[in-house]
């Protein structure tokens, strides 16, 4: 496992929503580190970039990318300041959680500037979290509509009060998302859930959606089930 730094580079993403992020020059989470495992940056063909979740670490995270062992694969996971992305319930206010949600969305950006700068297409980009970051990976694609390689949203949903309606603008083009819940999470409302899973429908998303009774707060192995499928079809598709 190592970390690269990071630096800004131009948006390698579609079309932008009205409510994009503000310009971040430097957040909370700007000049962390980004940890890796895989194949190396210079040689891989596809990527996952890890979000980790609230309390958690980039470390921690990027041990979901044993699950999931792709033959030229870079796995990164950028760190979060004071291990929290932002400090309220993604439902809270948004101005609650700036300039964490923004300074968040700038960090994932980066990393996906430096796939795509060292010649990783967003096709073969897969965005992956768990609770809190499950949440700034939807959050980042929903508002950086393209086709990216897939959107695994353990545990999480699009970021917002309960009482402000989802709107975003832009297509997915087929983007393969897989969306995995309890029924009873206690910090992830099963209506925020159906929700976010309509929003990708309605953005052009191939949106795969499970909800297991009584899971709890965690992954389990249908979830990575699910994501390997995902993996898999990347595989298949795989540049020769």
């Amino acid at each position: 496992m190592t970390d690269i730094s990071r630096k800004a580079l131009p948006d390698h993403s579609g079309s932008k929503n009205a409510a994009d992020m503000t310009h971040v020059e430097q957040g909370p989470h700007q000049g962390q580190k980004v940890y890796t495992a895989g194949e190396p940056l210079e040689n891989a063909s596809s990527a996952m970039i890890l979000v980790h979740g609230r309390g958690a670490t980039a470390p921690s995270i990027l041990e979901l990318s044993g699950a999931f062992p792709i033959a030229g694969m870079i796995y990164l996971a950028p760190q979060a300041m004071g291990n929290t992305w932002y400090p309220f319930s993604f439902l809270a206010a948004r101005h609650q959680n700036e300039p964490g949600i923004s300074s968040g969305l700038a960090a994932i950006k980066d990393v996906i500037d430096r796939v795509v700068d060292a010649g990783i297409p967003l096709d073969r980009v897969v965005l992956a979290g768990f609770s809190q970051g499950a949440c700034l990976a939807s959050e980042y694609v929903a508002r950086h509509p393209a086709r990216y390689g897939g959107l695994l949203v353990f545990s999480g949903g699009l970021i917002g009060p309960q009482d402000a309606p989802l709107s975003f603008k832009g297509d997915l083009k087929m983007t393969p998302v897989f969306l995995g819940c309890s029924d009873t999470d206690f910090h992830i409302p099963l209506e925020r859930v159906e929700e976010s899973a309509r929003v990708f429908e309605e953005m052009g998303a191939l949106v795969t959606k499970k909800i297991y009774p009584g899971m709890g707060h965690t992954i389990i192995q249908d979830e990575v089930d699910e994501a390997r499928r995902i993996l898999n079809d990347l595989t298949r598709s795989q540049p020769v």
